[in-house]
């Protein structure tokens, strides 16, 4: 018998603090994640009870991703998946890159600011709940984690790197430096057992009996992955069965065929510190296992880990929005997949490659090679995008026989040109680069010829939904004032933001209209809807409102006479609309409401509360509806908020409670001019930034006498 010592865990306090939270809670695999610099990256740090491809997959992670260790960070709570259906249903890219049996927490890592996340897995067995003693345990060891961060940033030390996630070893609280205590260990998981292998897939320890089954001698397999060592089984059959094992820490049984035609079971019994392995010869007829391709010489099929990779990206893929998102995505999660050191994405224009996003370049490079035409032999980006079929240089000396001056112009050593091409048509070109020589696999050139696939039908519908946007922008623009007039006795400001998501156009609008010596008419209002004719119906409506206060009507009867409008126009669509007349003489404000949420008015003493202001009937629903006049003062030092719903609804939130923690807000924020109240307020507006509503707000200041 042979055997292979246990390493011990490392002796960084944040490695043995993270060490010891997963140990306390009896979770099966842990991950720490931390927030980069430019906190929009969730970076995977620390990881235990797992082999570090196992996380290639979300190695990182952008904070506006739809993933449980994003969601814990962005919204500042301890996030719980009981069973993989749960997860399916909540987070299906991350059910992808999972696909076995478990339950989950993802803890939010917070000490004077947000840090990143702290990520448990159990296997299924556990209970499909989580105790008080167990959540409060979690937060304990988050908060301690928090602090370790936080010494560290005041001494000066980086937390965060980008070399990949180091691996924690629990250990199983035996020492394990001999052969006889290796053997120990194993009889302990499975009598009769024939080999050891711990959690990142190395053989610890091996029979003599097992040599024989696998036709190696032990010096041969011994630290080795299975795999690797025995040609016959790399395959991403085999290598799924172990990661099964690893991760839903339940026995798992294979069968596979050692060359000519020796069937043998492979029965593995996982726990904590690795994996039993008993191997007996199969005394049934041979299952059907799928063919080997090819001689043991030619080239590796594609690991498991890579087609999870592969699948994770794509679903990646399908939620990027904008062409930016596209860059960062590639940038962020497909150049680490494969190594890369550099990125130029490049987009097929007007006879043209036009540089749309690039990574791991000096700018002079990047200017040397944007705006090259289609046909330059400069770099083979053109031959490769007019003749559709990927190109790879393992070397410079490759590149110099197809094109001598590229090499010298990025100083990279080795590249993939992958083409963009969306249904016989180029959109572009993504190519990846290495600062060292780097030979490209069978399987790396297949994985990442069908990942440019994806990333051409993702490009093309961003660059789709970029046009979109400057469109709804600018037609949003046109039809909001240009600017806020001025008002003797008033400090005002106003913002618009649309929709992160969709075709960012509704209709959410506000004006603000001078009334002579009489004060002003503020006005906001939503029209039902986000697309072009919530738009063109809210252009109606701010012309409608505009008009009649021109005409000198009162705050009722500039509702009731454009709901009288929109009635006759029958447009199928619901307005809500807020009006106030500002009397600067009399200090007072007089509402009217049309199914609008209650403006927030915050005296000088700092305090805020929503106003009483009972609602009329939305606009467009009854040609005959009333709407009731309030009348508040409007105290030097004052401040009144007007806003639509966007900046205040929340998924499952009431909206009363959403209405008093806007006041709230409004009441803390300081007494700065009313831009910066603005500022302030919308900082908060969405989490992670992500609005599924625009949202308007309008800030009006009754200013003190000096």
């Amino acid at each position: 018998m042979v055997s292979a010592g246990d390493p011990s865990v490392a002796d960084d306090p944040l490695e043995a603090a993270f060490a010891d939270s997963v140990r306390r809670t009896g979770a099966s695999l842990g991950a720490l994640f931390l927030l980069e610099a430019d906190r929009r990256l969730l970076r995977l740090q620390l990881l235990s009870g797992a082999p570090a491809e196992f996380a290639a997959p979300w190695s990182q992670v952008p904070l506006t991703a739809p993933a449980p260790v994003a969601d814990a960070v962005r919204e500042e709570r301890l996030v719980w998946v009981s069973s993989h259906e749960q997860m399916a249903h909540a987070y299906p890219r991350t059910a992808m890159a999972l696909p076995y049996p478990l339950a989950m927490v993802a803890a939010p890592v917070i000490g004077v600011r947000p840090h990143g996340a702290m990520l448990l897995i159990w296997p299924a067995g556990r209970p499909p709940y989580m105790t008080a003693r167990e959540r409060g345990n979690i937060e304990s060891s988050c908060r301690r984690l928090a602090r370790l961060l936080e010494e560290s940033a005041e001494a000066g030390v980086s937390t965060v790197s980008a070399d990949g996630p180091r691996v924690v070893r629990l250990g199983t609280g035996r020492p394990s430096v001999s052969q006889e205590l290796a053997a120990a260990d194993l009889v302990e998981r499975l009598p009769g057992g024939s080999c050891s292998v711990d959690l990142e897939g190395r053989i610890t320890y091996v029979s003599s009996g097992a040599c024989e089954l696998l036709g190696r001698p032990a010096d041969q397999l011994l630290g080795t992955l299975p795999w690797q060592s025995l040609r016959w089984l790399d395959e991403p059959t085999y290598e799924d069965r172990y990661r099964a094992a690893v991760i839903s820490r339940e026995p798992v049984v294979f069968s596979a065929c050692r060359p000519p035609d020796l069937w043998l079971d492979f029965h593995l019994y996982p726990d904590t510190s690795g994996i039993s392995v008993r191997i007996v010869r199969t005394g049934s007829d041979p299952p059907p296992v799928p063919a080997f391709p090819g001689s043991p010489r030619s080239a590796a099929p594609t690991r498991a880990g890579q087609l999870y990779q592969l699948v994770h990206l794509a679903a990646a893929l399908t939620e990027v929005v904008g062409v930016q998102d596209v860059i960062d995505l590639v940038a962020d999660q497909v150049m680490p997949a494969f190594g890369a050191q550099g990125l130029v994405l490049s987009m097929a224009e007007a006879g043209r490659l036009r540089i749309t996003g690039h990574r791991g370049y000096p700018a002079e490079v990047v200017d040397r090679l944007d705006h090259l035409p289609l046909d330059t032999a400069f770099t083979p980006a053109g031959r490769a995008l007019g003749s559709g079929i990927p190109a790879f240089f393992s070397d410079p000396a490759e590149m110099r026989r197809i094109s001598p001056e590229a090499p010298l112009a990025s100083g990279k050593q080795a590249w993939a040109f992958l083409p963009l091409i969306v249904s016989g048509r180029p959109v572009g070109i993504c190519v990846l680069s290495y600062d060292t020589p780097h030979v490209f696999s069978a399987a790396d050139r297949a994985v990442l010829t069908s990942l440019a696939g994806l990333i051409a039908q993702a490009l093309d519908r961003a660059r789709l939904y970029d046009t979109k946007h400057d469109l709804a922008h600018n037609l949003q623009q046109a039809l909001l004032p240009r600017a806020l007039p001025a008002v003797t006795g008033l400090q005002t400001a106003a913002r618009y933001l649309p929709a992160t998501r969709g075709m960012d156009i509704g209709g959410d609008f506000y004006d603000f209209i001078p009334l002579g010596t009489a004060g002003a008419a503020a006005v906001i209002g939503d029209v039902q809807g986000h697309n072009a004719a919530a738009a063109a119906l809210m252009g109606q409506v701010r012309t409608a409102v505009h008009a009649h206060v021109a005409l000198g009507a009162a705050p009722d009867q500039v509702l009731s006479r454009t709901n009288r409008l929109l009635t006759d126009l029958g447009p199928d669509l619901f307005t809500s609309c807020l009006y106030a007349h500002v009397d600067t003489l009399r200090g007072h404000v007089t509402f009217a409401s049309a199914g609008h949420p209650p403006p927030v008015l915050r005296g000088p003493d700092g305090a805020a509360l929503p106003l009483d202001v009972p609602p009329g009937p939305l606009l467009g629903i009854d040609p005959d509806a009333a709407f009731p006049l309030t009348e508040v003062p409007f105290v030097p030092g004052a401040v009144l908020a007007f806003y639509t719903d966007g900046l205040i609804e929340e998924p499952g939130a009431d909206l009363d409670d959403s209405i008093a923690r806007l006041a709230r807000r409004l009441a803390h924020i300081g007494d700065g001019p009313p831009d910066a109240l603005i500022d302030d307020l919308l900082r908060t507006a969405g989490p992670g930034g992500q609005r599924t509503d625009d949202i308007a707000v309008l800030l009006l200041r009754r200013a003190v006498p000096g």
